[in-house]
């Protein structure tokens, strides 16, 4: 039988926080174990399926993220929206505010100056913040039901709770991030869908470009 994964998680206020810390470290060392060839073929793969099923996002605002520790890497595709020339398009990276309550965007261009942010990730140095229509979100684990488990500092549930209106929210991550449940508590928030190297899982209505 089907559970509502929302009524599941109401009915946990105490969460799973154990839970989510051994599939947290469960899916780092998955991630960590891959070879430089693998994690290279699997990021062109999810670069590849990014493009043939989200051309719309190069006419967006678009957020995502430095990879690291084995992120798969999207540098090359927003450089290929960007150089796509349309006038609407902007590659955006996060920059944590000093209250830590949520994420402001600033433009990235491959040329410009960057700084290490407090966990050492690499952040546009300058620029007007934006807000983004569409966001590619890094995951350490996700479900069938759309949820997604990052490191636990809640920065991008907070971000799309906060937005309105809210982006279009896809998880990227590699196959052996899935799980059956990543356990979601009632911050988490759902994705509107992920990219993995096999291709594109949607939750809910997603307007995508099939190539």
């Amino acid at each position: 039988m089907r559970t509502d994964p929302a009524a599941e998680r109401r009915a946990r206020p105490g969460g799973d926080s154990a839970v989510r810390a051994a599939l947290r470290r469960d899916a780092i060392a998955r991630r960590s174990a891959l070879s430089e060839e693998g994690y290279a073929r699997r990021s062109q793969a999810i670069r590849r399926h990014l493009r043939a099923n989200f051309a719309q996002l190069a006419a967006l605002r678009v957020g995502f993220y430095w990879p690291m520790n084995k992120e798969p890497d999207l540098r090359p595709v927003l450089e290929a929206w960007r150089s796509s020339g349309h006038a609407a398009f902007a590659a955006l990276l996060p920059v944590i505010d000093d209250s830590g309550a949520a994420l402001a965007f600033r433009p990235w261009l491959p040329d410009m100056a960057m700084v290490a942010d407090r966990y050492g990730i690499p952040i546009p140095a300058a620029g007007a913040f934006l807000q983004p229509q569409a966001l590619l979100i890094p995951l350490l684990a996700f479900d069938a039901a759309g949820f997604r488990l990052g490191y636990g500092g809640g920065y991008f549930d907070r971000t799309l709770a906060g937005l309105r209106p809210r982006p279009l929210a896809v998880g990227v991550g590699f196959e052996l991030s899935r799980v059956d449940s990543i356990h979601p508590e009632p911050h988490d928030e759902r994705l509107d869908a992920v990219i993995t190297e096999n291709g594109v899982l949607t939750f809910g209505t997603v307007q995508r470009t099939e190539v």
